[in-house]
């Protein structure tokens, strides 16, 4: 068989394409690697299985001349740009040259079949926190009396940002504010994982702060689809202080708005509460003043009222105690010397009967004393050396001292034997 050029190859797959069953013809897909050059669209179109797996690529353009109004309806009816990671119905032509190969051209787009799958991730994203009991849990959290010292999560320079300071800082009632900015990027790729950061900073000094403010001004509705996301809308429904979220537009609601403790159209909203909250304190504290104030008033002349009467009733009052002490005197005057009477006779008759007590008791005493003395005289007579000397014993005495043992005397020692009827001396031989 004689072999072909790859023209007349190109040729014949070109010739293939003609068929009405690949021109013109809605395909549902998933946008990848999209960009934008000289007004020119370029992507790629990808189908995935259950797993995630890419089982159909198919490079794919929107041209210039049809991009700017296809794009524009695109954010009319979903609120975003066509983007990478998208799920979208396009109506394609297939399109091969000889030089460049195969290319799909895309004619249309349904955007309706994008709102409702955007609309279902949502939707799958809420579900989630509902079932996982954390959806309401910022929600639930209470404000404080007047909440003043104020995180707040923005890009720096964005205008949104400065009109909340401003709207703050500038309120009409000289109400004071503390802000403290975690920088964090507000769009794009890093919107996400940035934003979470700043909301672990702020948790790491938690107790600095009254609440949190995430505040984004400016800017296209597009740029709202990172906020949709999961991983944020969680991490702000358990956030342990409320949290106030402006970061949309008027008919813009993100998952982070759906879990925050209150949800605001713009960041001025955002100040604007928190202006009201402190004017609402600044109100009650002045109706407490004046409501002091008067109830101190009427203490006051009820006070005034009472010291008037006590005025009038004292003298009277002094008066009558005075009489009724003069006559509670005369009667004690004439009552003391029947009581002294009756006082000294009972205390004449107690001392009577004491005195005859204790002559009682004295002559009781004495009579016992006598018989004790009695009792030792007779002990002492018995036990008294002439007793012993009468029953035939005799004492023996040397230099004055009683001899009990024969070694206390020595040979030529005059001793003295008494007896009962006199007493002999002798000499130790």
């Amino acid at each position: 068989m004689e072999p072909i050029s790859l023209l007349e190859y190109n040729n014949r797959i070109k010739g293939l394409l003609y068929d009405p069953t690949v021109q013109s013809c809605w395909v549902t897909a998933e946008t990848s690697d999209l960009r934008v050059s000289r007004g020119h669209c370029y992507l790629e179109l990808l189908q995935k299985n259950d797993a995630g797996v890419t089982i159909a690529r198919l490079g794919a353009v929107i041209w210039a001349s049809t991009f700017a109004q296809l794009n524009y309806h695109f954010q009319q009816v979903t609120g975003k740009s066509l983007a990478s990671n998208m799920k979208v119905m396009v109506k394609l032509s297939a399109n091969f040259h000889e030089q460049y190969g195969l290319k799909a051209i895309i004619n249309d787009i349904n955007a309706e079949f994008t709102l409702g799958d955007m609309e279902r991730i949502r939707r799958e994203i809420i579900a989630k926190l509902t079932a996982e009991g954390i959806i309401d849990m910022n929600r639930q959290l209470d404000w404080g009396p007047a909440p003043q010292r104020i995180a707040v999560i923005s890009a720096r320079g964005a205008a949104g940002y400065g009109d909340f300071l401003n709207q703050l800082h500038n309120n009409d009632h000289g109400l004071k504010f503390y802000t403290c900015l975690f920088e964090a990027v507000m769009q794009g790729a890093n919107c996400v994982p940035s934003v979470i950061a700043a909301l672990d900073r702020i948790a790491a000094v938690e107790d600095m702060f009254d609440c949190v403010v995430i505040i984004r001004g400016g800017g296209s509705t597009s740029d709202l689809n990172s906020f949709d996301n999961y991983d944020l809308g969680a991490n702000i429904a358990q956030f342990p202080l409320p949290i106030i979220t402006g970061i949309g537009h008027d008919r813009d609601v993100t998952i982070p708005d759906m879990v925050s403790k209150l949800h605001v159209k713009t960041p001025t909203a955002a100040a604007s509460f928190l202006v009201q909250c402190g004017k609402a304190q600044l109100d009650r504290l002045s109706q407490l003043t004046e409501a002091i104030a008067v109830i101190s008033r009427e203490a006051i002349a009820h006070s005034r009222e009472q010291l008037a009467y006590y005025g009038n009733f004292i003298p009277l009052t002094a008066q009558k105690l005075v009489e009724t002490s003069r006559l509670k005197l005369k009667n004690l005057a004439q009552a003391l010397p029947l009581v002294l009477n009756s006082r000294l006779d009972n205390e004449r008759v107690g001392l009577h009967h004491k005195r005859e007590a204790m002559k009682q008791a004295v002559t009781s005493r004495i009579d016992r004393e006598k018989l004790r003395l009695e009792a030792l005289g007779d002990k002492l007579t018995l036990l008294s050396p002439q007793n012993t000397l009468n029953r035939g014993y005799s004492l023996t005495t040397v230099n004055g001292h009683v001899i009990t043992s024969a070694t206390a005397v020595a040979p030529g020692d005059r001793i003295v034997t008494a007896l009962k009827d006199g007493s002999i001396t002798s000499t130790v031989n």
